[in-house]
């Protein structure tokens, strides 16, 4: 499945080193999925959750929200061991390239990158897109004013020259930024860590649940034992009919797929409540027959233990 919203823009023809940049990034990621990764692991590395309880930009002081750009750059080149350039960031299909991020896409263009290609970044946490295009900021293509430090930015037209490799594509979600904001206090406000994981998984049911975010809200080192059976999550929240499914074992993504619940992937998990049912309208677990369980339903029995 194509992580394009629209077509992507076929790069100019009568530019060929540009051409040649978006071709390569393609091959390097045909479907996104490392690029992905690049920009979810870049939030985590600066909301540092596991020491601080951060996981959003706005909770981010002013320089490290300027840091991000740098991150992402860095992390680019670390995941796809893209050359550096002589006088720009990165060199790629033998051209030279300026690698610039933006949460707005107002991309600030150095002198040094004017007439050059440069790979354009954007990423939305709370809507889990990113972006990422190719454009070359020829005088056509820029805006004719500057700030203080000579910079400038794409003008319309150069904003619809930009060909786009990928145009928000979706990365792993942060469910900490998709819950309402009362519920994530509820959760941060638990006396310890393992009283903030149970919570969690209380309120965000049948939602993607990353490591991170279990970290973020432990806020320990040993944040995944705060999940498992003898003491954790999956023990406490047995007895209230929760189920927390495991994306590293494939008997239990197959389970969520057979509930009808959000399927986790690897280094992922998924808590959804079940109730009993009858053979031919619920899903066998653990010797008996259980279904996903209606908003406030009373439920009287212990959800099943979980298969691995």
């Amino acid at each position: 499945m194509s992580l394009f919203d629209l077509p992507p823009r076929a790069a100019d023809p009568a530019d060929p080193a540009v051409v040649a940049v978006v071709a390569e990034l393609r091959r390097l990621d045909p479907d996104g999925s490392r690029m992905a990764k690049v920009f979810r692991s870049t939030f985590d590395q600066l909301y540092d959750g596991q020491h601080t309880g951060r996981y959003s930009v706005e909770q981010l002081f002013k320089t490290e929200k300027t840091h991000f750009g740098t991150l992402i750059e860095i992390n680019l080149q670390r995941e796809f061991k893209i050359a550096d350039g002589c006088v720009l960031d990165f060199t790629i299909a033998g051209s030279e390239v300026d690698c610039k991020y933006s949460h707005t896409g107002a991309w600030m263009l150095p002198i040094e990158s004017f007439e050059q290609i440069v790979l354009v970044t954007q990423a939305d946490d709370r809507k889990s897109v990113w972006s990422a295009g190719v454009v070359r900021a020829t005088q056509e293509n820029r805006r004719t004013s500057e700030n203080r430090d000579k910079k400038t930015g794409l003008n319309a037209l150069g904003r619809s020259q930009i060909t786009w490799v990928f145009k928000d594509a979706q990365m792993q979600p942060n469910a900490l930024l998709q819950l309402p904001p009362s519920a994530v206090s509820e959760i941060m406000a638990g006396r310890s860590g393992q009283v903030r994981v149970n919570e969690l998984f209380r309120r965000a049911t049948n939602r993607r649940l990353s490591r991170n975010i279990i970290a973020t809200v432990a806020q320990q080192d040993d944040y995944m034992k705060r999940v498992r059976y003898n003491g954790g999550s999956r023990s406490a929240l047995r007895p209230e009919g929760y189920l927390i499914l495991g994306g590293d074992y494939s008997v239990q993504r197959n389970i969520a797929a057979a509930l009808g619940a959000v399927v986790p992937k690897p280094g992922e998990l998924v808590s959804v409540r079940v109730a009993p049912a009858a053979p031919d309208d619920g899903v066998s677990i653990d010797g008996e027959w259980w279904r996903l369980a209606a908003q406030d339903e009373q439920i009287d029995l212990p959800a099943p233990a979980l298969p691995r």
